[in-house]
């Protein structure tokens, strides 16, 4: 009887994961609007309670309000932004072609507005032949546009795929924004763990999503929106292109907007443009650099309770696996990694002859 018993739960737990393989493989091409939908339905669930409240026993009205605050407030203006970015792609891009922006001449000047002793360090480098550097520059640069391009040309063709599942994302969202108050408890209940350790890898699998959304995602669309106003001021093409990598740059510790705007002012004033030059390292240092220190202390408070290398390196490496899902899923990843051997640790720990717990990573 016991082995029938083992034999029925080993064939359910089979069972059990083979299905899930099989849906899996069936969403397999809506999984990114699957991912940002419970995320918008997570983040913003504390303003459909919020509603709810003011409209008791109307949780469809509740959720469809919710859901035409995110599309009027996130997804146009997202989607006017991603067109512009994507003009102005196309524009330099032409510019490049037509030989109207020429990168070595760039690189040339700047070469020689450096002071001696620097060009020497440079000639010494290795950069000594700088017509062969300058070809090199600017191939580099005309492949990146070239690819940017294509990309934007991808998208236009695969434009009804991508309608279809930003239609599937909406939708998806209704019905977790009204229902999420009963799908992760039972997703939490389901979950094949001891009852604390399941909750607290959920606690934490919220904390971190919205950590990463509230705070690293608008802080790096503040920062950005900053320094496309700052190129703007100084006169620089493209500046929304300009500010969209420095959001992208934004997201990553260690690196952040300066890898951006370091190198602007740096051309402008060794091109003798020295007030634009002050302008850009003012803004960099005094308004992009401290939007950081006021506004994530305000959204989320500073401690995420992962260490800055370890979320560039998952970020880097989940944009690289999942595109730009990575963001969230990268960060994600290590703080469940970091949970669970916590966890495993402290169970552990709890048998007796076990020696005192290490330091945390975390800490």
């Amino acid at each position: 009887m016991i082995k029938r018993g083992r034999l029925e739960s080993g064939g359910l737990i089979l069972t059990v994961f083979l299905v899930t393989i099989a849906l899996l493989m069936v969403i397999s091409g809506f999984i990114g609007a699957l991912l940002w939908a419970a995320l918008a339905a997570l983040l913003f669930q504390p303003l459909f309670q919020r509603l709810q409240a003011n409209m008791p026993g109307r949780r469809n009205m509740a959720s469809a309000v919710t859901l035409l605050i995110i599309t009027v407030a996130v997804v146009i203006p997202a989607l006017i932004i991603s067109s512009l970015v994507v003009e102005q792609a196309a524009g330099v891009y032409t510019q490049i072609r037509s030989g109207q922006v020429n990168f070595a001449t760039y690189f040339q000047r700047m070469h020689d507005g450096l002071p001696a002793q620097m060009q020497g360090l440079l000639d010494r480098s290795g950069f000594d032949s700088f017509e062969q550097t300058q070809a090199r520059i600017t191939q580099a640069v005309s492949s990146s546009a070239s690819t940017l391009a294509s990309r934007a040309l991808s998208i236009g063709a695969n434009a009804a795929a991508f309608l279809l599942a930003f239609g599937v994302g909406l939708y998806v969202t209704f019905f977790l924004l009204r229902d999420g108050e009963q799908i992760g408890p039972a997703i939490v209940r389901a979950l094949p763990l001891e009852p604390a350790a399941a909750e607290r890898l959920s606690e934490r699998f919220v904390a971190v999503v919205r950590a990463t959304i509230k705070g690293s995602g608008v802080v790096a669309l503040v920062q950005g929106a900053l320094g496309a106003i700052t190129f703007w001021i100084v006169g620089l093409p493209a500046a929304l292109l300009w500010g969209v990598l420095m959001a992208i740059a934004a997201l990553l510790p260690a690196i952040g907007p300066a890898i951006i705007w370091g190198p602007v002012a740096v051309y402008l004033l060794a091109t003798g443009d020295i007030w634009q030059s002050i302008v850009v390292i003012a803004s960099g240092v005094f308004v992009i650099g401290l939007a950081d220190n006021i506004l994530r202390p305000l959204l989320v408070g500073r401690d995420t309770g992962l260490p800055d290398w370890l979320v560039l390196v998952t970020t880097l490496g989940g944009i690289d696996i999942v595109g730009l899902s990575g963001i969230v899923l990268g960060p994600l990843a290590a703080a469940l990694f970091l949970t669970s051997w916590q966890i495993l640790s402290e169970q552990r720990l709890e048998q007796p002859g076990r020696t005192p717990e290490a330091p945390s990573l975390e800490e």
